[in-house]
């Protein structure tokens, strides 16, 4: 066990698959509006394979599915992915998504530059550490194949829950349960270092409502 399964997130995954069991399709079946974009962009570039990370039961990777991608679904929550194998089969797409239970602390189960585009809506921004961080999208490089994109999205810190609730170090705070990373904008900068960044758009989510940045950026063809 890592020395980071004793911290905030080694509790996360509990929590997670507890949440998921208890509220099963808890986010519903219409797809995030960042995945929406996310279509749009990686359908522009050509992109026909998408990994996504944190895809929870599925209502992104589901929608990816539907618009004709072949997609890799990400999580470590176990209950969360039987959730999505079963939406996929009554979805008529079960053949287009496989899913694989993953903790993003590890390296990513795939060869070099073996996907067009890679999907993570608020999965950065979970109890993971600015070096655990870094590590992640360092990786997502690697697996990503010349010209592909990443599309991902965090809360930050002019979100309402930064500083709110328990504090863990590393601008992470836990709140109802949850803990979040909240990025600061240099931390956008530096993950988009050896990058070509396209966009960081901000935008909102839910009731509170959460503040997220919407980063795009590809890998130099």
């Amino acid at each position: 066990m890592s020395e980071s399964e004793h911290g905030p997130a080694g509790s996360q995954r509990e929590h997670w698959q507890r949440t998921y069991g208890e509220h099963p399709g808890m986010y519903g079946r219409e797809p995030s509006e960042p995945a929406l974009h996310a279509a749009a962009v990686f359908r522009a570039a050509g992109a026909r394979q998408v990994l996504e990370l944190g895809a929870g039961h599925g209502r992104d990777a589901l929608y990816f599915a539907r618009e004709g991608f072949t997609v890799l679904a990400a999580d470590f929550s176990a209950v969360g992915l039987e959730q999505l194998r079963g939406a996929a089969l009554a979805q008529g797409v079960a053949e287009r998504v496989t899913t694989v239970v993953h903790d993003v602390r590890e390296p990513l189960p795939l060869a070099g530059a073996s996907v067009d585009a890679v999907f993570a809506h608020m999965l950065l921004c979970m109890a993971l550490s600015t070096e655990e961080i870094h590590a992640l999208v360092k990786d997502v490089k690697r697996v990503l194949r010349p010209g592909g994109t990443l599309v991902y999205t965090v809360r930050h810190t002019e979100d309402a829950h930064y500083r709110a609730g328990t504090g863990h170090g590393d601008d992470i705070w836990e709140h109802g349960g949850f803990a979040v990373h909240f990025f600061s904008a240099d931390l956008v900068d530096s993950l988009a270092e050896g990058w070509h960044l396209q966009e960081v758009h901000a935008c909102e989510e839910g009731a509170l409502p959460r503040r997220l940045w919407r980063i795009t950026q590809t890998v130099s063809p």
